[in-house]
C-alpha cells in the first residue's frame, strides 16, 4: 500500500475523483472492476499547475458535475503540484511504532525543504535490506504536502457537497493502476524501474520499481506546445538522474506514457527519438474495465481509477 495523506478505507465500492486542470474525471470501482465513469471539461483558470486558484469557482464546477452525473458523495481525491515533496530515506529497523514515527519525522525534517508544522506528513516502509557494511537498513518513502494547498482542495470539494474520504498523490494512483500491467506486486530490488509519465493538465512523473513509487515530481511545461517533446525529454532525463543518485536505486528500463497526451502519436515518436530508453503507451485501465464503460475516452480515467482503488486498500 502506498502512503496517503489521509484515508478511510471502504470495503464497498469507492469513487476516485481526479481534479485535473483541464477536466474532472470520476471513476467508481467495486469488486475490482469499473462500474461507472463520468467526465466534464473544467473551465480554464480554476486549477493552475495542479493548485486551486479559484476555490469558489471550482466548488461551483464540482456542484454542476455532481448534479449532472449523480456522482456519489463520498470521494477519494488526488493532488499533484509543486507543493508536494516525496523523499526516500533510510533508517535502522525500528520495531516500536512510536519510536519509528519519531525517527522518521526527525529525518524528514532534514530531508524535506518544508517546515513540518506547515505540512501534512505520511510515510510507508517499502523494504528492509542489508547495506555494504552488513548493517540492516529500512527504506521509507516519506510524503509531505503543504497544508494550505490541501485545505484549498478539500474546501472546494466540501463546498460542492462532497465528502472527501481520502487524499492521495496522483503519482501513487497512477502507479497503482499501470503497474498492474507491468509486474505489480514484485518486490523492489528484484528488477528494473519504470518511469510513468501522465500527460494531462499537469505532467506528472513517477518512477516505480514494481508497485512501489520511489520518486515523483510534477513538470510545469505543457505537453501540447511547440517544442514540448524536447523540454519533456530533458525533464525526464533530469528526473532519472536525480532518482539514480539515491542509494540502491534500480536502473530505469522503460518510459510509460499515459493520459490524454499519450494519444499524440507525434509526441510519442519524438520522445522515443530523444530518450535513450524504450517508450511505450500504457493501456489506460488494465484489467479494470471489461465492460468498456470508459471506452469513449479511457485515458482520462487512469488517475481516477487509481484513486478509487486506493480507497479500497
Amino acid at each position: 500500500m502506498s502512503p496517503s495523506l489521509f484515508r478511510k478505507p471502504s470495503s464497498r465500492g469507492s469513487v476516485g475523483l481526479d481534479i485535473d486542470g483541464r477536466y474532472l474525471a470520476a471513476c467508481e470501482i467495486a469488486g475490482g472492476r469499473i462500474v461507472r465513469v463520468a467526465s466534464h471539461d473544467l473551465p480554464e483558470g480554476l486549477v493552475v499547475d495542479g493548485e486551486v486558484r479559484d476555490k469558489e469557482g471550482l466548488a461551483a464546477a464540482l456542484r454542476e458535475f455532481v448534479r449532472t452525473t449523480e456522482l456519489a458523495r463520498d470521494v477519494w481525491l488526488g493532488v499533484a503540484n509543486q507543493q508536494i515533496v516525496v523523499r526516500l530515506i533510510e533508517l535502522p529497523p525500528i520495531e516500536d511504532d512510536e519510536e519509528r514515527e519519531a525517527a522518521i519525522r526527525f529525518q524528514a525534517s532534514e530531508a524535506i525543504a518544508m517546515p513540518l508544522e506547515e505540512a501534512i506528513l505520511d510515510h510507508q516502509v517499502i523494504d528492509n535490506r542489508v547495506d555494504d557494511t552488513g548493517a540492516e537498513r529500512m527504506r521509507v518513502v516519506v510524503v509531505a504536502a503543504r497544508r494550505s494547498m490541501v485545505e484549498e482542495f478539500v474546501g472546494a470539494v466540501k463546498g460542492a457537497g462532497l465528502r472527501p474520504r481520502g487524499l492521495d498523490l496522483d503519482a501513487f494512483a497512477l502507479v497503482r493502476v499501470l503497474a498492474r500491467a507491468n509486474g505489480a506486486g514484485t518486490e523492489t530490488g528484484t528488477g528494473g524501474a519504470r518511469v510513468y509519465c501522465h500527460l494531462g493538465g499537469v505532467t506528472n512523473l513517477a518512477i516505480a520499481a514494481g508497485s512501489a513509487c520511489l520518486f515523483t515530481r510534477t513538470i510545469t511545461s505543457a505537453w501540447d506546445e511547440d517544442g514540448s517533446a524536447d523540454r519533456l525529454a530533458d525533464e525526464i532525463r533530469l528526473s532519472i538522474d536525480y532518482y539514480l543518485a539515491q542509494p540502491d536505486s534500480p536502473p530505469v528500463e522503460e518510459v510509460v506514457l499515459s493520459g490524454p497526451g499519450s494519444r499524440d502519436d507525434g509526441l510519442v515518436d519524438d520522445l522515443a527519438a530523444h530518450l535513450a530508453l524504450p517508450v511505450a503507451v500504457a493501456e489506460p485501465l488494465p484489467g479494470l474495465d471489461p465492460d468498456g464503460r470508459a471506452a469513449h475516452d479511457p485515458a482520462r480515467f487512469t488517475v481516477a481509477a487509481g484513486l478509487a482503488l486506493g480507497g479500497q486498500s
